[in-house]
């Protein structure tokens, strides 16, 4: 007869091959991990520095007066204007009165053409009977040409007056803002007097000023990082001006901004640019998000030709703005997990996504 201590004993047996069976049958039919993975890549990377660079308009120009006269109306300051908006009116009466007088002295030099015209040919039919003189046709004929020549000065003239009356409605040469208003209206002013400034709020630029020891690591057509305000972005250098300031020993370089971030930069912002400032030279990067951060270091996640996770060690160099260089048991090619990698065990089979 089994006594109590042994009856227990062959109890407790039984319940653990009964949990331990029920956690393999639970592990073989459990559903694999999903995993996205990104490819080892070896690409160059450089250290970098950042710097500060100044957002400025492409077109930001002082709107100025095509005449002289009295100024009429001029636009608020703040108003979004577009291309061939007015933006200025100078008092029209006095060269509408340029205008008309212009026109009747037209009008008077074709009345003076027709009447030597006429008188010459009178000349000429007196001419066949020899009842006038060669002197006086000449000379008729010289006041018609004269006549002729009166019509098309008062013409040009004409021309000139239309065209200042033309400029005197001063237009949007772009589109943009009216930042600032330098007159007012009803003043008196001469040509070429500044009325206000347009700045254009679509085309930025932004303008970098660089040591000069690091004008080797600086070429037109190099992609740049740019952050400000929660905006990250990488665009091409547009432009390097390699003419060294004296006393800060920098030179400029200006990077177009893309326009569909007008709306979060503006003109006189400042923006981190991250620059190259070492030569280049290639290593084994993956994205960003490859990385597990831990108390024991940094790890990733490789998944094998057989779908299986290992856990590797790394150590993690310098990077861009979404991948990183890493050193450790990785080769170019390799698949590491970028998405649901921090939760999987030692050679845990998983399912690429």
């Amino acid at each position: 007869m089994l006594s109590k201590f042994t009856l227990k004993n062959l109890f407790s047996s039984a319940l653990v091959c009964v949990l331990l069976n029920s956690q393999f049958s639970y592990a073989a039919n459990a559903p694999l991990s999903p995993v996205k993975v990104d490819t080892v890549t070896e690409i160059s990377l450089a250290a970098t520095a950042d710097l500060m660079a100044t957002l400025h308009s492409r077109s930001y120009v002082d709107i100025t007066a095509g005449v002289s006269g009295r100024l009429a109306w001029l636009q608020e300051p703040g108003v979004m204007v577009q291309q061939g908006q007015v933006l200025a009116k100078m008092d029209l009466l006095p060269l509408q009165l340029k205008q008309a007088e212009q026109q009747a002295q037209i009008k008077r030099a074709s009345i003076n053409a027709r009447y030597f015209n006429n008188e010459l040919q009178r000349l000429h039919k007196l001419k066949q009977t020899n009842s006038t003189s060669q002197f006086q046709l000449d000379q008729t004929k010289s006041q018609f040409e004269l006549a002729q020549s009166d019509i098309e000065i008062a013409k040009l003239k004409l021309a000139q007056i239309e065209d200042e009356l033309d400029r005197a409605t001063v237009k949007a040469p772009f589109s943009g803002v009216v930042t600032e208003r330098i007159v007012r209206a009803g003043s008196d002013i001469n040509r070429s007097d500044i009325l206000l400034k347009l700045l254009d709020t679509e085309h930025l630029e932004a303008r970098l000023f660089v040591p000069v020891k690091y004008l080797a690591f600086v070429s037109k057509g190099l992609t740049l990082n740019m952050q400000a305000i929660g905006q990250t972005i990488s665009t091409p250098v547009t432009s390097i001006i390699p003419r060294t300031d004296p006393l800060s020993q920098t030179f400029e370089v200006r990077i177009q901004i893309p326009e569909h971030l007008n709306e979060f930069w503006t003109a006189g912002q400042l923006v981190k640019v991250s620059l190259p400032i070492q030569a280049t030279k290639p290593s084994l990067t993956v994205h960003r998000d490859a990385l597990i951060l831990r108390k024991e270091g940094t790890f990733v996640v490789k998944v094998d030709n057989e779908n299986k996770a290992h856990r590797l060690l790394v150590t993690v160099g310098k990077g861009t703005l979404d991948r990183v260089s890493i050193y450790g048991e990785v080769s170019p090619g390799d698949k590491i997990a970028i998405r649901g990698a921090e939760r999987l065990k030692e050679g845990q089979a998983v399912v690429v996504q």
